[in-house]
């Protein structure tokens, strides 16, 4: 008999997003006349950018063609998208050789596929609360797992602690599910930390394009030594909504080194690239190019106001918890809002709640770890109209007797 990963059953029954799309579905099948308003799942909702459907047509016209089809791409992703993306993170002040970028179908992908790279033995440090994926897919691999805690008392920014160990350390920031954003002396802290443990941090960077704050670092890359110990992995789902397009790069430095027990020096950056090189065919050569387009003048312009779209409801529901006086984080630099959850419930509980008595979907925060047992993530990506209509249902619902 094949013998199965066994540590599959130390998961969740369910992953968040499917629980919460089952008792959606279970609500529409109750009640079919209610209108729903979903604020929940961190997926887009404006179309693609005009630019990018003209770079898609283009590159769909070339495929068509003899003397232009292209088949099989470099796994590492094509060297146009590869040098747009350096040109992106120079605005940064950051200086990056085109083959530590990898392009990829998306930041998930990627943030789960690293752990291929590491030992089993390595102890993973991870916030609480946190994206779910770092778990998961750490737990699959049986590593051991030390939690931090992220709290309102932090401001759900957990900094290192000296008495504790990691080897790889997994940082969001801006965070998914908080929206709370590191500045640059706490990552400067944390840098110091991985070098002085020799740690790996897994540095996801996928909601940097909606830091508006000038003081706040884009890439972890802004802070000197980063390139020997940090990985980043972005995305741009939220930043141009390719979300259903799916194209994503992660930067592997060429000075992340390790030394192995008989004294054999190994390179993480040949390692990721001989891993994509076996386990990956590469990112379509269509959606590689409209993922160049993104970075064009007219593509960022489009991209820029996208993001602006998105602000202008995040300001919405930012004003909303300060007007009803709910405690939270998110909304300045972040397209997610995080607040706690009124009438002394659980984040489950306010779900249902919110659901049955207003038709407004979130997402509870006790999916994303124990530290979120109470609080509860909305997001930004909806039309204005629904997201003000969902904010007025929101504040009638605090005036309403819960029993």
């Amino acid at each position: 008999m094949a013998k199965f990963n066994e540590n599959f059953l130390d998961l969740k029954e369910s992953y968040l997003f499917s629980e919460v799309a089952k008792r959606v579905a279970a609500f529409h099948q109750k009640c079919p006349d209610r209108s729903v308003i979903r604020l929940g799942i961190g997926d887009v909702t404006l179309p693609l950018g005009k630019t990018v459907v003209e770079a898609i047509h283009t590159a769909a016209d070339e495929m068509g063609r003899a003397e232009s089809f292209r088949g099989y791409g470099p796994e590492q992703g094509y060297d146009f998208l590869r040098e747009a993306i350096q040109v992106h993170y120079s605005t940064f002040g950051v200086s990056l050789d085109t083959d530590e970028i990898f392009v990829s179908d998306g930041a998930k992908s990627d943030t789960g596929n690293i752990t291929d790279l590491f030992s089993k033995e390595n102890t993973v440090m991870i916030p609480d609360p946190v994206y779910p994926v770092y778990v998961d897919t750490n737990t699959m691999n049986g590593r051991n797992i030390v939690f931090i805690n992220g709290t309102a008392e932090n401001d759900f920014l957990p900094m290192p602690d000296r008495s504790v160990h990691a080897d790889i350390i997994y940082i969001c920031s801006p965070n998914n599910p908080t929206g709370a954003c590191y500045n640059r002396t706490q990552l400067r802290e944390w840098v110091d930390y991985a070098l002085e443990n020799d740690a790996v941090i897994l540095f996801d960077s996928a909601y940097e394009c909606f830091i508006s704050d000038s003081d706040l670092p884009h890439s972890i890359y802004e802070i000197d030594g980063a390139e020997k110990c940090a990985v980043e992995f972005c995305s741009l789902s939220k930043t141009a909504g390719f979300t259903g397009t799916r194209c994503g790069y992660t930067v592997v430095p060429k000075a992340i080194r390790s030394v192995t027990s008989d004294g054999r020096e190994m390179s993480l950056n040949r390692m990721w690239n001989r891993r994509q090189c076996t386990k990956f065919n590469g990112v379509p050569y269509i959606v590689q190019r409209a993922a160049a387009a993104v970075f064009s003048e007219e593509g960022m312009k489009e991209a820029r106001k996208m993001i602006a779209h998105y602000m202008e409801n995040a300001r919405i529901i930012a004003d909303t918890m300060k007007q009803t006086g709910i405690s939270f984080t998110g909304g300045i630099n972040s397209p997610y809002i995080w607040f706690e959850c009124p009438f002394g419930m659980n984040s489950w509980e306010f779900f249902d709640f919110m659901l049955e008595r207003a038709g407004v979907v979130g997402t509870p925060g006790a999916g994303f770890g124990e530290n979120g047992t109470h609080w509860f993530r909305l997001t930004a990506f909806n039309s204005k109209e629904n997201t003000v209509e969902a904010m007025r249902r929101f504040t009638e619902l605090l005036n309403t007797d819960p029993s």
